[in-house]
């Protein structure tokens, strides 16, 4: 069963209102105590003054004895001396409550009178409830002669008064701040409020598929991080743009899934339809030499099927996050070799190698894969420049760097130029190619913890790789 509010306000005010309440009832009684104690001590302050006015007369006859009728003057007065009404004094076995006029004088019984006489003469004031006159205050003279007392009614009438009045200032207190706490939290919580509207739109867009627009924000106002409402404002707005970064590379992936597909099945396409149209040349001319022919080309395009295959398999493992070799890896012997490979598959160009020292350089990875990465920036360079180019391969303790003072990249292909099946135009180069080189290199380089970057303008294109040294 549910007892407190669910919403926030409501729990605010309530304790707000149940801590003035708490407030209230703690003051109320301080109160109560104090004024009682004070009214007490001024009532005992009395009957300890009273207890030294009474003298007792040389003739006891003198006082009021029942059936007797009225005492004399030089009786009351020399007995009692000048007292409140109510008073009640005991002397001897007799016992009397005065009242308003000296002569207004009324006996109590006697077991009032004994139980009066059983208060203790240690000089304190004690509490007495005196049959049939209610609660006094009693006091016994030092020589245990004369008891005097007072009532209490006056000092009970004052407190039950305060009570009162403390009751029903703290019932206004209570719906003061009942009433002020609710305007007061509500106003406090409107931004809160604003906050929550700002997420409830941002639910209900559809976020489940296809490009995303631009998230609603919490406005600027709510984004204070010195207040609470700020920081949960500021802390939305940062999760708003992460979610918003996240949704553009989903949707970013997602196209770029289906462009990769589109690509692999053009790529594929191309290769199937040319083994098929051999396979049905060989199949309708019985020429040998056609035959012989037909599975030459046959051969060639199962071979470039491999290889784009071997390809997309090797990015779809990088993709996944499958681990490679991890072994320290000479990268000089591998630039070595590499550069001595390209120089003679491409003698037409100038290959140099710009070692920085004499120690080698090692990384932490896959020895084939690196070698990959080496010879497939070789090969883009040495198919996309014109013949007479020179290649320089720079070593460093970071890494190394590929370039050459060809023509470089065109403008439209320099911010694609890692993508997937990105090819500059075919007519510009002496080879075509599927368009994965420096995808390959980029899925490798970033496997092994490095980063690859590229710069290029006519006359000097530089790709820079740079990994973790060992």
């Amino acid at each position: 069963m549910r007892v407190l509010p669910r919403t926030l306000s409501s729990r605010l005010v309530l304790t707000a209102v149940a801590l003035v309440a708490v407030v209230s009832a703690l003051l109320a009684t301080a109160t109560t105590v104090v004024m009682q104690d004070y009214l007490t001590d001024q009532l005992d302050a009395k009957v300890l003054s009273s207890t030294h006015r009474v003298a007792p007369p040389d003739d006891f006859r003198d006082f009021p004895q029942p059936g007797d009728g009225q005492p004399s003057d030089d009786g009351l007065i020399r007995a009692v001396g000048n007292h409140e009404p109510g008073t009640i004094v005991v002397i001897g076995d007799d016992g009397f409550v005065l009242g308003d006029g000296p002569d207004d004088q009324t006996s109590i019984s006697s077991s009032a009178v004994d139980l009066l006489q059983d208060v203790p003469a240690d000089g304190h004031v004690h509490e007495v409830d005196v049959p049939g006159y209610g609660d006094y205050r009693v006091a016994v003279d030092d020589d245990g002669d004369v008891v005097t007392g007072l009532p209490t009614d006056d000092v009970d009438a004052a407190v039950a008064s305060l009570i009162r009045w403390e009751l029903a200032l703290a019932l206004l207190s209570v719906v003061a701040a009942a009433l002020a706490g609710s305007a007061v939290v509500r106003r406090q919580l409107r931004p809160l409020s604003d906050v929550a509207a700002t997420a409830h739109s941002v639910a209900e867009q559809p976020l489940g598929s296809g490009a995303v627009g631009e998230l609603a924000r919490v406005p600027e106002r709510l984004t204070d991080p010195d207040t609470e409402v700020g920081q949960v404002g500021q802390a939305l707005n940062t999760l708003l743009e992460h979610v918003e970064s996240s949704l553009e590379a989903r949707h970013r992936s997602e196209q770029q899934v289906r462009q990769f597909v589109a690509d692999a099945s053009h790529e594929l396409r191309t290769p199937l339809t040319t083994i098929a149209g051999y396979t049905e040349l060989a199949r309708r001319r019985n020429d040998p030499e056609a035959t012989s022919t037909a599975l030459a080309k046959v051969e060639e395009e199962a071979a470039r099927m491999t290889a784009l295959v071997e390809d997309l398999l090797l990015l779809a493992r990088l993709d996944a996050g499958r681990p490679l070799a991890q072994e320290p890896v000479d990268l000089t012997r591998l630039l070595l070799e590499a550069v001595a490979d390209a120089r003679v598959v491409a003698p037409d160009h100038a290959w140099h190698l710009e070692l920085d020292g004499d120690l080698p350089v090692e990384v932490v990875g896959d020895a084939d894969r690196l070698h990959q990465v080496i010879t497939n920036l070789l090969t883009n360079a040495r198919k996309y420049t014109p013949a007479g180019t020179t290649v320089t391969v720079a070593v460093d303790p970071h890494g190394f760097e590929v370039r050459d003072d060809g023509p470089g990249f065109p403008p439209d292909l320099l911010p694609v130029a890692f993508e997937r099946f990105s090819r500059g135009d075919v007519s510009r180069h002496r080879e075509g190619g599927l368009g994965l080189g420096l995808a390959l290199v980029q899925a490798i380089v970033t496997a092994h913890g490095g980063t690859v970057t590229l710069s290029s303008e006519p006359g000097r294109t530089a790709i820079r790789v740079q990994f973790q040294i060992v």
